[in-house]
């Protein structure tokens, strides 16, 4: 798991459903089995926010990494 590979993954699949609603996603870092990302868009200051992290985007990455522990908000 680095930064390209993940990078990929966002862009392929947790984007797009962001982008459906006005959102979207910034990689910032990948840090020991550890993501993360800044919501921007309708995501950020969204009252859903928390749970798009968790049940989307750390779902759809825990999917393709299994060795990841967690996706950090920053």
């Amino acid at each position: 798991m680095d930064h390209e590979s993940v990078a990929k993954v966002i862009e392929d699949r947790v984007k797009p459903a962001l982008q459906a609603h006005g959102g979207g996603i910034e990689l910032i870092d990948v840090k020991e089995q550890k993501v993360y990302v800044r919501l921007t868009g309708a995501c950020h200051g969204c009252p859903m926010a928390v749970m798009t992290l968790k049940a989307g985007v750390e779902r759809a990455l825990k999917e393709a990494f299994t060795d990841l522990e967690e996706v950090v908000s920053v």
